[in-house]
């Protein structure tokens, strides 16, 4: 992995928590995507499941933001509107993906963490360059966990297994790795070409949205959705309709949502 990618895309990614009462939290992951509105101005989204936000039912969540002071990185969560008073969500989701962003409206210090809208893979960014065992590196939270106290998140290998891993009829794909309550909406990234005819650059594939169970056993399977929702549901935060596909359904038997629920205090 390209050392300024992987750093790129640890300082974009963020935990994202609320407190639900009677001691108990909704742990999720995100990211930071820095992007242009319709009237040229810059902005930065926080990407996540659509799961994530619906799962934390209260009006205001925090955010893991990070400050570097002095050369020091330290852990400065902000708190986040993501309902008006009246319940209505201010997120927007993608209408047929778990994907949802919201616009944060953060100090240019957080700003500068946002990884560029052109990290992430379109319609040509998998598909017959990616086969089945390649490697992808996976962020997030696994329940509630970071890396350091600063809150960097935790990053893990997986491997591709599904195929194939892009293209029109493959909404999401399959990663071999341990996936734990609270990796929902973390990023994964593609590494670059090693060793084979061509070339590819490293990306944000997609995000991770489910795990695989059968009768309550965890099968040590990631579900992923694509990172060119990610890109449509930009589009419709823009006022634009997603695209409609005829694909075929990305939920397998066993599929549940890595959200996680945790218990604070005794």
């Amino acid at each position: 992995m390209e050392p300024d990618f992987s750093v790129s895309v640890m300082e974009a990614t963020v935990m994202i928590e609320q407190d639900l009462g009677n001691r108990q939290r909704a742990i999720g992951t995100g990211f930071l995507v820095s992007d242009v509105a319709p009237d040229g101005q810059p902005r930065v989204v926080l990407v996540t499941a659509r799961h994530v936000f619906e799962g934390m039912t209260q009006p205001r969540l925090q955010v893991g933001f990070r400050a570097k002071i002095a050369q020091e990185w330290t852990y400065a969560p902000a708190q986040v509107d993501i309902r008006t008073a009246q319940g209505r969500p201010l997120w927007t989701a993608h209408p047929d993906r778990d994907i949802a962003l919201i616009e944060l409206r953060v100090p240019k210090e957080y700003a500068d963490r946002a990884i560029p809208k052109a990290y992430l893979a379109d319609d040509d960014g998998g598909g017959d360059s990616v086969l089945p065992g390649d490697e992808f590196l996976a962020l997030g939270y696994p329940r509630g966990l970071s890396s350091d106290a600063a809150g960097f998140p935790i990053m893990r290998t997986g491997r591709l297994a599904s195929y194939p891993a892009g293209g029109a009829g493959s909404p999401t794909f399959l990663l071999d790795f341990s996936v734990f309550p609270g990796n929902s909406g973390g990023p994964v990234l593609r590494a670059p070409e090693r060793g084979r005819a061509g070339s590819r650059p490293a990306v944000i594939a997609g995000l991770l949205t489910q795990q695989v169970e059968v009768q309550r056993e965890r099968m040590d399977i990631g579900i992923v959705t694509h990172a060119r929702f990610v890109r449509e549901t930009l589009g419709v935060l823009d006022g634009h309709p997603a695209p409609r596909r005829t694909a075929r359904a990305s939920a397998i038997p066993g599929a549940v949502n890595a959200l996680a629920l945790e218990w604070s205090g005794p």
